[in-house]
């Protein structure tokens, strides 16, 4: 349309309008052109329409011409997805004191997506099985020095006596208990020789070989620990070294970057605050109370000046239900998340696994006979005129205090949120 305009335009500034007034344009319009004016006037017209083209096209680099992209640069930048490496390219983490900067732990996002491997249903049981994808785990046994039997009455939930004092347990599969440092009281550092499955826990273990005797010991694994990674324990105190290379003198910030990595455990009055912790302990010389299930973590809030009677001094941490306590300083801790932090989306599938994982069937009180339960006999589902009680005739329902109220615990600074017998909001 451009073109034709131009052609056009120049056409009419050959030929003017017709001016009924002028008798001039009338002989010129009684005397048209001849062919070969017209050709002429034809051709000047095209030359004059291709001319600055021509002209435009001859300024621009070839490369304008045979790439289809804008001319234009673009003003703001690109992300380009790079490949992930492989496990054999990783390069594993250390904590040596040479390095200046500690990775930061791992938090998982309950909301975020993730995948977990299903199977193709062969059989109704794997239908609906989802597991975590774990293939960094250990697929020989475990080290047997640091493991025993599980017989007797640890299966059934009998005491003593012979008496049940847990129900719904009993029937699982044999297996061995893994002995586990929660104390971590040995200093030096210590190589992570592998990642192992637990089958008394939900969070994975990680069998650790100290570089100075070879002793070997099973830790709580944290979330993101490869094998080849080396931690430390620092609860003996900071070692010679370490105080040598800040120059015999304490500073927090520097004390704080060598130490505080993944897998390290520390008194937690040697831990920022704001950090991400998990196997809390509760006391000075015991080992790890809290958060010591998959994908549990604790932070620390503060850190008290002022001392109790006994002369000690505390540290306050938020729990993941939301419960402030107080701890002292001098207990463990160890930075990070506990590993399987996925474990909470899992399914078993069929009622067989339940059995493989020792927990017997759960019975309705409604389903039972009168002398079995207070909801018992009667014809149809029906519980009677009674409220809901549980089995010994303790109210079930309705938020009825069972807790001592004159002994609270002195440690808790806010206690939990509690739903008082309501359902809690999804």
């Amino acid at each position: 349309m451009a073109a034709f305009g131009v052609f056009w335009g120049f056409i009419t500034s050959r030929f003017p309008r017709i001016d009924p007034g002028s008798d001039d344009q009338v002989q010129l319009i009684l005397r048209p052109p001849s062919f070969k004016q017209y050709s002429q006037i034809v051709w000047d017209g095209l030359l004059k329409m291709l001319q600055p083209r021509v002209l435009l096209r001859a300024q621009k680099p070839l490369r304008h011409t045979l790439t289809l992209r804008p001319l234009n640069p673009r003003t703001y930048a690109t992300a380009v997805e790079e490949p992930i490496p492989s496990e054999s390219q990783q390069t594993f983490t250390s904590t040596s004191i040479n390095s200046s900067f500690a990775p930061p732990p791992i938090v998982i996002d309950s909301n975020a997506s993730f995948a977990m491997r299903t199977y193709t249903p062969r059989t109704p049981g794997v239908r609906h099985l989802k597991r975590a994808i774990n293939d960094h785990l250990w697929k020989g046994r475990p080290f047997l020095p640091l493991t025993f039997a599980k017989k007797g009455h640890g299966k059934g939930g009998r005491n003593n006596s012979g008496r049940v004092t847990i129900r719904h347990r009993g029937g699982g599969h044999k297996t061995r208990i893994r002995t586990v440092d929660f104390e971590r009281m040995v200093p030096g550092p210590h190589m992570v020789e592998r990642i192992e499955h637990d089958p008394g826990r939900t969070a994975h273990i990680a069998l650790l070989n100290e570089e100075a005797t070879g002793k070997k010991s099973y830790i709580v694994a944290p979330e993101g620990m490869r094998a080849g990674d080396v931690v430390q324990s620092y609860r003996a105190g900071i070692p010679k070294d370490l105080l040598d290379s800040m120059g015999g003198a304490v500073d927090p910030g520097v004390l704080a970057a060598k130490t505080a990595w993944r897998g390290n455990c520390l008194p937690l009055h040697m831990i920022p605050m704001g950090s991400i912790v998990y196997n809390v302990g509760s006391a000075k010389g015991r080992g790890a109370v809290f958060c010591r299930s998959a994908g549990t973590y604790a932070v620390v809030i503060s850190k008290d000046d002022a001392s109790t009677k006994g002369g000690q001094k505390h540290v306050t941490v938020k729990l993941q239900s939301g419960e402030v306590r107080k701890v002292s300083r001098d207990a463990c801790a160890t930075i990070g998340v506990a590993s399987n932090p996925h474990y909470q989306h899992e399914q078993l599938g069929k009622a067989g696994r339940k059995r493989w994982l020792n927990i017997r069937p759960t019975v309705r009180g409604l389903a039972m006979n009168a002398c079995d339960h207070p909801h018992g006999g009667g014809r149809g589902k029906s519980k009677g005129n009674v409220d809901p009680v549980s089995p010994w005739g303790m109210p079930a329902k309705g938020g009825y205090k069972t807790r001592p109220v004159r002994n609270p615990n002195k440690w808790v600074v806010t206690p939990r949120v509690r739903n008082g017998g309501k359902r809690r909001a999804k």
